[in-house]
């Protein structure tokens, strides 16, 4: 499973050996057969010697599921059959959804953002909505709204969009920010209040916003409370030549957007399996000297001098719950120092900002969490 770093080592795909067919969807840099990281502090549980005679035997090690793992790299294999060279951004939307949390998608129009989304959300038997944020667009559109019945006399609640699995805000930043803070209460609460009543959201729920790094004419930029609430800031780049090559074959052989069926995606995995893995996830055990450096990664962020504002706490749980994904994709059941360092970049890149000197020096926020990967003592 191509890691959402491509920067960063790639663990060992689940049943590595079997015959792969995805490999069109691969990045050109990605391997599924290189081992997890080592780095880091040591949990592995040496085997147990047999017990005295009369005495319990000791319980086995626990280890993550290779049932759960199988099914969702199928699913990775599924969305590759649609979607090509963004092997690190499906690793990046499993991670949010073994954590529940919501995503922020950049890249450049026509990289397959919404496809992308589409195919994830087939290939759970997740239900799907997507909803286009414009100037005009109004929090009721998104949320629902109380609507007048004639025939009954009463007012009856008719269900936005927001009511479903996955929801892609598609272009979150073309609305204003009324509207952006409709998405609020859905995101960190998982319910929707209308007229003074909550009504719960379906389970899972995950936000998967899209915004355009290249055009800000008549956009809203997210506050920083709004961009803390995603777990994740995934980018999309664009293809490299070989798998856009492939994205062109792909459409000369009759492929179409707008049917995945007829590309042959199809359900692998469901909300079940999802939430076996989400239990399992939260198993997953930490060192006090991982969350240790977890914690000194995120202060470290707070005292740079190229930022006006760093990780805040929140920022520092949802350092330690993607890590905790990644170790559990990975076949272990305890984090590493490594987890961390690799998802720092996505889990971290939105949640700092920048002083404006730095911003004229060129200074990037990838750049001041690669120095401070850099510093901050790594344990042993």
């Amino acid at each position: 499973m191509t890691h959402p770093d491509e920067n960063q080592p790639a663990p060992a795909a689940p049943g590595a050996s079997e015959a792969r067919t995805d490999d069109s969807s691969q990045a050109p840099a990605a391997s599924t057969t290189e081992s997890a990281p080592t780095t880091g502090v040591a949990h592995a549980a040496a085997p147990a010697s047999a017990a005295p005679a009369g005495e319990p035997a000791p319980p086995e090690p626990s280890q993550p599921s290779l049932e759960l793992r199988r099914a969702l790299a199928a699913v990775r294999t599924e969305v590759g059959k649609a979607v090509v060279g963004q092997d690190s951004a499906v690793t990046s939307l499993l991670i949010a959804l073994l954590c529940s949390g919501h995503v922020l998608l950049e890249g450049v129009p026509g990289v397959a953002k919404t496809l992308l989304v589409r195919s994830l959300a087939a290939s759970l038997d997740l239900d799907f909505k997507r909803v286009q944020f414009t100037p005009d667009l109004m929090p009721g559109d998104v949320t629902g709204s109380l609507v007048y019945d004639a025939r009954t006399a009463e007012f009856s609640f008719r269900q936005g969009p927001v009511f479903t699995n996955l929801l892609l805000a598609d272009e979150i930043n073309r609305t204003p920010p009324k509207t952006q803070a409709s998405l609020l209460e859905s995101m960190e609460e998982r319910q929707v209040s209308v007229d003074g009543q909550p009504r719960p959201l379906p389970e899972p729920f995950v936000v998967i916003a899209t915004q355009n790094p290249v055009e800000h004419e008549g956009t809203y930029p997210l506050p920083e409370a709004q961009l803390d609430r995603f777990l994740l800031k995934v980018l999309l780049p664009l293809p490299e030549r070989d798998s856009e090559i492939e994205v062109l074959a792909r459409h000369a052989g009759g492929f179409d957007p707008r049917d995945l069926g007829a590309a042959g995606v199809r359900p692998v995995a469901d909300p079940g399996v999802l939430a076996a893995a989400r239990a399992e996830v939260r198993q997953v055990e930490v060192a006090p000297e991982v969350l240790g450096y977890a914690v000194d990664v995120c202060r470290a962020t707070r005292q740079s001098p190229s930022l006006q504002l760093g990780v805040s706490p929140r920022g520092a749980t949802a350092l330690l719950a993607t890590a905790r994904a990644w170790a559990w994709l990975s076949g272990r059941m305890y984090v590493t120092p490594d987890d961390v360092k690799a998802l720092a970049h996505p889990t971290l890149r939105h949640r700092v900002q920048l002083r404006p000197e730095a911003e004229l020096e060129g200074v990037t926020a990838e750049s001041v969490l690669g120095t401070v990967l850099a510093a901050v003592p790594v344990p042993r």
